[in-house]
């Protein structure tokens, strides 16, 4: 996969892709990640890439024209799947949609500053618009890098054990079950006898009941989403 990030701030970016799992798969060469600056693409001498908005009201807004150039010359280089725009009012990033996402093969994500975006970018060059949550950032770089690791930790081959997303917490609409590890026993704290029982049936069976549970208490909405649909 490769994912190309067009961002005013690099640097802020390249801290969470050269540690850990995001580290590894650009190692082992399964996904390419490059930061593209956008005032690389700028049409004056200051590099500026916003300008005050049409009708008055405070914050400034990235204009079109560098973000036009800077996306039609990566077009002219590579066919994208998609070309993702991190915004608050996008459409809310869950574990299906990166299960989706994670199937293509090149994405472009633009991370969004100061008010936004003209409009028109939005209605043109935009394909996918995404939200981490209900709340503003200072800009859509640690959005990006959000949605870039909920991607690439899907990859086939990225992680040790490639069998540990499957049972990831929202897969299916529920939260994760429990989970515990040495030892059995803590300040009389013990682990439930039936994970240190060998019974992989009846082990399975208790953590689907669990992982009910807790998505019942904790996440009310998907419970009622898989056992209360209207």
């Amino acid at each position: 996969m490769r994912i190309d990030i067009i961002t005013v701030l690099p640097e802020l970016l390249k801290s969470p892709f050269e540690h850990s799992i995001l580290k590894r798969a650009i190692d082992k060469g399964l996904a390419e990640v490059n930061f593209i600056n956008l005032r690389d693409y700028s049409n004056d001498n200051y590099k500026s890439v916003d300008d005050y908005q049409f009708g008055g009201g405070a914050g400034m807004v990235m204009m079109i024209e560098p973000i036009a150039k800077c996306i039609n010359d990566l077009k002219s280089k590579t066919n994208y799947d998609e070309v993702i725009y991190m915004t608050p009012d996008g459409e809310l990033l869950d574990q299906k949609t990166s299960n989706h996402l994670s199937t293509k093969k090149n994405i472009i994500i633009l991370c969004g500053h100061y008010k936004g975006i003209d409009e028109r970018v939005r209605e043109h060059f935009i394909t996918k618009e995404i939200s981490i949550g209900d709340y503003v950032l200072s800009g859509g770089e640690l959005a990006a890098a959000v949605l870039a690791d909920s991607l690439l930790r899907l990859i086939p081959g990225v992680l040790s054990d490639e069998t540990s997303a499957l049972f990831d917490s929202f897969q299916d609409d529920l939260l994760s079950p429990a989970v515990y590890t040495r030892p059995a026993e803590f300040n009389g704290w013990k682990v439930p006898e039936i994970l240190l029982s060998g019974n992989q049936k009846k082990i399975d069976e208790w953590r689907y009941e669990n992982s009910v549970e807790r998505t019942k208490i904790r996440r009310p909405d998907l419970y009622n989403k898989n056992f209360n649909p209207k």
